[in-house]
């Protein structure tokens, strides 16, 4: 039977109308290698027993929308602020609505405290990505996001231009070699890595935690889905930099993207569903749940996020030492930068809790990296501190298109023919991350000229993602 699955069929195996039939639909037109009949069954199963589902892959989303509708109780919601400052914002004429949306609500919450939209802002899940929000005295585990900790990591190494264009096929022997992609991928016996990060106490400090271990070990040094990257190209430095030390000119430099893996998604989904049954708010605030830092709760959480943080710099970390080693090259500077994260700081003489979610801290003399696409150029920046943006920037150039749209309305042939004209070799990656998909990267840098100073430009040379259109971030 291929007709296709409708409301009136989830309802008639005891689904309740309303926002859960949307959430089963949605997953329903992503189905991937299941038909009709097996939908339905997954369909019955998940409303059955929705905690045996929490981590999975295509339904973990829906177990838990019905978890939490089983746990609402007739009981007030914290009431939103229904006079909220107003937040600073970049580049706002290139910022989808629901996005500027999302940020209006979060500047709802009692503990907001101020918040900026970066100039790649789009869509997400509670706080916008791009979003960036100061709170009192609380943490939102959906303000930091889903790939808790993802970041950018920078090798810029003593190779010549010319040595690059000369041994191509040996960066992509190694290239392949020393990364491994995409969600639930890891290491197996004598290919896995090791990492004082896996000492970490944090990981024997209570059950749920503990029993991510494993996943973490297996998953060291490896990369996610979706946007995730490992990149050669060429880094271009137009003039001296004296505090890093390097004198003008182009060098080959290693570039890398992604975050905590599935130990970070685990614990964002588990946290993030221990914040919404403390913490009550009207239904278009749900996704921004907030734990006070007081509590047991959100000190169990900000261990978990830093710990998370730790294991993604780790995962960078073994990396680039392989590649290191691989290449045979000295490192002349190294420059690494998260997002996805919340940090304890200083804003307006008072202590908030600054979440950065897909923005990348740019405070007074602070390097990040913003990437591009795998056309376009990224660039090296240094922070001038700006207080209105919370001390931020953007953390690339933010997507213009969905991943649904990007599938449906480019080809394969458009694909190929860009990175061609660009001179890009690419491994892996789906239709959903092709450059067009993306916003142009010199208009975010244009936006934020107020906020970074630009140090390099990163041109993108060889470029490996995951094939299957997963993502984590």
């Amino acid at each position: 039977m291929n007709t296709p699955i409708n409301g009136n069929d989830l309802v008639a195996i005891g689904y309740a109308q309303g926002k859960i039939i949307g959430i089963a639909l949605k997953i329903n037109r992503r189905r991937i290698g299941f038909n009709r009949d097996q939908m339905m069954t997954f369909f019955k199963q998940v409303l059955e027993s929705p905690e045996l589902y929490i981590d999975h892959i295509i339904f973990s989303t829906l177990a838990i929308a019905l978890i939490e509708k089983a746990n609402e109780k007739p009981e007030d919601f914290i009431q939103l602020n229904p006079n909220p400052d107003a937040f600073s914002a970049y580049g706002i004429e290139h910022i989808e609505d629901g996005a500027k949306k999302q940020m209006e609500v979060a500047m709802q919450l009692p503990v907001t405290v101020a918040g900026a939209l970066m100039p790649d802002a789009h869509q997400g899940y509670g706080l916008p990505i791009g979003g960036v929000l100061a709170t009192k005295n609380a943490i939102i585990p959906y303000g930091v996001g889903v790939d808790i900790g993802c970041r950018m990591a920078l090798s810029v190494y003593d190779i010549t231009e010319d040595f690059y264009y000369a041994n191509e096929n040996k960066f992509k022997r190694e290239l392949i070699a020393h990364t491994k992609f995409g969600a639930g991928h890891g290491f197996t016996g004598q290919y896995k890595s090791n990492h004082a990060v896996l000492d970490s106490p944090v990981f024997e400090s209570n059950a749920f935690i503990k029993n991510l271990k494993d996943k973490a070990w297996s998953q060291l040094g490896s990369s996610g889905g979706g946007n995730h990257f490992v990149e050669f190209g060429i880094m271009e430095f137009e003039k001296a930099d004296a505090v890093l030390g390097i004198p003008k000119g182009k060098y080959v430099a290693l570039l890398t993207h992604s975050g905590s893996r599935g130990f970070g998604a685990t614990a964002a989904g588990y946290y993030t569903k221990m914040a919404k049954e403390v913490c009550k708010l009207p239904e278009i605030a749900r996704n921004l749940a907030y734990l006070d830092m007081n509590t047991e709760l959100g000190h169990d959480y900000w261990v978990a996020m830093n710990l998370a943080g730790d294991y993604a710099s780790a995962c960078h970390e073994v990396i680039h030492d392989k590649m290191e080693k691989a290449l045979g090259a000295t490192i002349l500077a190294k420059v690494e930068n998260h997002h996805n994260f919340a940090w304890k700081e200083v804003w307006n003489g008072e202590e908030v809790i600054v979440h950065r979610k897909g923005a990348t801290p740019a405070g007074k003399g602070v390097m990040g990296i913003i990437p591009g696409s795998m056309t376009a150029p990224g660039f090296l920046v240094r922070g001038k501190g700006e207080e209105n943006a919370i001390n931020s920037a953007s953390h690339g150039a933010g997507r213009q298109m969905s991943r649904t749209q990007a599938i449906k309305s480019i080809t394969k042939t458009e694909m190929q023919t860009i990175l061609k004209d660009h001179g890009v070799t690419l491994i892996g990656a789906g239709l959903d991350e092709a450059p067009m998909a993306y916003k142009d990267i010199n208009l975010v840098m244009k936006a934020q000229e107020e906020l970074v100073d630009v140090v390099a430009k990163f041109t993108p040379k060889m470029v490996r993602m995951a094939d299957d259109g997963s993502r984590e971030d």
